[in-house]
C-alpha cells in the first residue's frame, strides 16, 4: 500500500454515501459505498450494527431505496450503466431478488414512490411513450394513472398514501417544472405551475409531504425571489406558506420526521450550510457543521441530524450533529489534498466565481481547467479525486462556475439558453485570462478537461477557441449535438429543446452554432476521448462521428471505448482513465 501513489489511494480508499433509512423502522439503512471496488448497495441493522452488500454487479449499483416498514430493498437493474430497466426487491435481511412491479416494461426511471400499505407509485419514460406514472397495489396488475409526451416524475407520495404530487413539464420547458397532485386514481386534486402555462421562466421542485397521517401539506422550492428557496403548500385548501428564509443563495429543505421543523440546506458561493427551521416559533437556528460542502442530510427521529461532509483539502464523512463520525468504513483513509483559494472574475455576463486549487513550488504552472457537467450543477469546496490527481501530478486545477451553473441565483443558471455552450466558454475564458495575467497559469500549457457537458464543452472550445488551449481532455461527451439528440433518453432531448429552442430540424442555425462538430476541423491541439459504449446521454455513435471527422484530417487524438454508461462506478475503471489522461498530457503538453 506504501507504494501506491496518494492519487490511486483516494480513488481506493473505501468510503460511504450518506445513509438513507426506513421511515417507520429508522434503524434499518441503505448505503452506498465502494467498500469490494465496486459502487454497490449495503444494507445496514443499527440495532445490531450487522452490515451486508445488497447489490453485487459486474458495473455496479448506487440507485435503492428501502420500504417505509424497512422489510424491502428496491433498487434499480439496468444493462452495464444504460439506465433502462426496472426495479428489483429483495429482503431487508438478504434473499433472492425478485421483480418489484410485475408487468411494468424495461424503461428509464421517472421517479419512484413507496407506501406503508404496499402500495408503490412507479414512474417510467420510453423513447415511445414519453412519461407514464402507475400504481401498484399489492397482488394487483400496474394501472397507468399518467401519461404525457414531455418529460414529468413522481415526486412523493402522501404519509397516508391518499396524494401522489407529480412534477411535469406539460407546457415544454424542460428546465421549469409545473407541480400536479393527484389521487391514487389518476384524479387531480390542486395544480401549481409558476411558469403560468410556460411562458414564464419560474421553477418548482417537490421536498416531500409532511410526515403526518392527513397531512395535506407539500414541501416545495420556488424560484420567485430569483434563487430556489422552500415554502409549504397545503394542496387541499391551497394555501401557501412562505417562509422568507433570509438566507442568500440556493437554500432547499427537508421536514424533521415528527413535522415541527424544517432541516435547512443552504448553498452559496460553492459552500454549504445546515439549519433547523422551527416551524412553531419561525426561527432559523444554525446547525454547526465544518467549513466545506454538505453533499447530504437528514434529520433523525430522536431530532439528531446526520450528514455526508467534506472539502477540497479533506475527505468526506457521514458526521452527526452528536459530534461523532456515524458510519467510518473499514480499511485505509483517502490521502488529504491542497485547500481550494476563491477567485472572482469579471466576465461578460457578471461576475464568474472560479475555484483554485495549486501544487507546490512556484507557478506559472501547467493548469487543467476542469470544467463540471450537467450543465444545471456546480464545482464546491468539496472532496474530488480527479482534481487532486493533477495537483499531484503539479498542475494547478481552475474549477469554473460558468453562467448555467445552479448555486448563484436563477439568471445565472438560465442564461445559458440558445447560445448554449458559447456563453460558458467566454465565461471560462475571462477566467483563463486572470490565470495568465495573474502568473498562476503557464499559457503555453493550459489544458481544457471535463467530463459529461463539461466534456461538451471542451471540445467546443477546442474547436471555437482552437489558439488558447494546448490539450483537450473530453470524457462523456456530446460531440456531434444533432445525432447525440436523435439517439438520447427522451428526457434529454426535452432539455435540449428548451435550451436551444426546438427541435435541429425547427431551428437548425442553434444546434449548428453549439455543436463541436462545426468546429471540428478548427481543432489544433491533441485530444484524449473517453466514452461509455453504453451510454444513454451522450451516445457513442455522435462520438463516432467526431472521431471520424479528427481522423480524416489527421489529427492527434487518441479515444478510449469502455463498457458501462455516462461515467463508470467501478473503481479499478476510473483509475484507469484518470492514468490515461494523466499519460495522454504528458506526452502532448510542452515541456
Amino acid at each position: 500500500m506504501n507504494e501506491m501513489p496518494d492519487w490511486e489511494k483516494r480513488f481506493r480508499a473505501p468510503r460511504v454515501g450518506l445513509p438513507d433509512w426506513a421511515e417507520d423502522a429508522p434503524d434499518r439503512s441503505l448505503f452506498v459505498s465502494n467498500a469490494t471496488g465496486t459502487y454497490e448497495l449495503y444494507a445496514w441493522d443499527r440495532t445490531t450494527g450487522a452490515q451486508r452488500r445488497a447489490t453485487d454487479r459486474p458495473n455496479g449499483t448506487t440507485d435503492g431505496v428501502l420500504t417505509p416498514d424497512g422489510e424491502w430493498i428496491w433498487w434499480f437493474s439496468d444493462t452495464d450503466g444504460d439506465e433502462f430497466g426496472v426495479w428489483q426487491r429483495q429482503p431487508f435481511g438478504g434473499g433472492d431478488d425478485e421483480p418489484a412491479v410485475p408487468g411494468l416494461e424495461p424503461s428509464y426511471p421517472a421517479g419512484l414512490a413507496l407506501g406503508r400499505d404496499g402500495t408503490a407509485v412507479v414512474g417510467r419514460s420510453t423513447d415511445e411513450d414519453g412519461t407514464t406514472i402507475h400504481v401498484a397495489r399489492p397482488g394487483s396488475a400496474p394501472v397507468e394513472i399518467y401519461r404525457h409526451r414531455e418529460s414529468a416524475g413522481v415526486g412523493d407520495l402522501s404519509h397516508d398514501g391518499t396524494l401522489i404530487a407529480i412534477e411535469h413539464t406539460e407546457h415544454g420547458d424542460a428546465m421549469h417544472s409545473a407541480l400536479r397532485v393527484v389521487r391514487p386514481d389518476g384524479s387531480t386534486v390542486a395544480e401549481l405551475d409558476d411558469t403560468k402555462g410556460g411562458t414564464d421562466e419560474l421553477g418548482l421542485e417537490i421536498l416531500g409531504f409532511a410526515p403526518l397521517t392527513g397531512d395535506t401539506r407539500l414541501l416545495v422550492a420556488h424560484q420567485r425571489r430569483g434563487r430556489w428557496e422552500p415554502m409549504i403548500w397545503d394542496v387541499a385548501s391551497g394555501e401557501e406558506t412562505d417562509l422568507a428564509l433570509d438566507l442568500p443563495g440556493d437554500v432547499s429543505a427537508e421536514w424533521y420526521p415528527d413535522g415541527s421543523g424544517l432541516l435547512v440546506v443552504h448553498s452559496f458561493e460553492a459552500r454549504s450550510s445546515l439549519f433547523r427551521f422551527d416551524l412553531a416559533t419561525r426561527s432559523l437556528i444554525e446547525i454547526d457543521t465544518p467549513a466545506g460542502s454538505v453533499s447530504g442530510a437528514t434529520a433523525r427521529p430522536d431530532g439528531t441530524v446526520e450528514y455526508l461532509w467534506s472539502s477540497a483539502a479533506s475527505p468526506s464523512e457521514v458526521r452527526s450533529t452528536t459530534g461523532e463520525v456515524v458510519l467510518d468504513p473499514p480499511g485505509f483513509k483517502a490521502p488529504a489534498s491542497v485547500p481550494v483559494q476563491d477567485v472572482w472574475v469579471e466576465g461578460p455576463g457578471g461576475r464568474i466565481h472560479a475555484l483554485v486549487q495549486r501544487p507546490a513550488g512556484e507557478g506559472p504552472f501547467p493548469t487543467v481547467f476542469e470544467i463540471h457537467g450537467g450543465p444545471t450543477w456546480h464545482d464546491s469546496d468539496a472532496f474530488a479525486s480527479g482534481p487532486a490527481a493533477w495537483v499531484d501530478h503539479g498542475y494547478a486545477v481552475i474549477r469554473v462556475n460558468y453562467r448555467g451553473s445552479t448555486g448563484y441565483g436563477r439568471e445565472w443558471t438560465d442564461a445559458l439558453k440558445h447560445r448554449v455552450g458559447l456563453i460558458e466558454l467566454e465565461d471560462i475564458a475571462a477566467v483563463r485570462d486572470w490565470a495568465v495575467s495573474s502568473g498562476l497559469a503557464d499559457p503555453a500549457r493550459l489544458v481544457l478537461a471535463g467530463g459529461s457537458w463539461g466534456g461538451y464543452l471542451t471540445l467546443l472550445g477546442l474547436g471555437t477557441q482552437p489558439q488558447a488551449w494546448a490539450l483537450g481532455l473530453a470524457a462523456v461527451p456530446v460531440a456531434d449535438y444533432v445525432t447525440a439528440y436523435h439517439d438520447e433518453m427522451e428526457a434529454l432531448k426535452a432539455m435540449d429543446r428548451t435550451l436551444l429552442g426546438g427541435t435541429p430540424e425547427e431551428v437548425p442555425e442553434r444546434f449548428t452554432a453549439s455543436s463541436p462538430l462545426t468546429y471540428v476541423d478548427a481543432v489544433k491541439a491533441p485530444v484524449y476521448i473517453s466514452a461509455g459504449v453504453n451510454d444513454p446521454r451522450c451516445p457513442i455513435r455522435q462520438v463516432e462521428n467526431y472521431v471520424d471527422r479528427l481522423a480524416e484530417r489527421g489529427a492527434t487524438h487518441e479515444v478510449y471505448r469502455y463498457d458501462a454508461g455516462h461515467g463508470s462506478l467501478v473503481v479499478e475503471e476510473r483509475i484507469k482513465q484518470v492514468r490515461l489522461e494523466l499519460d495522454f498530457a504528458a506526452r502532448h503538453l510542452p515541456g
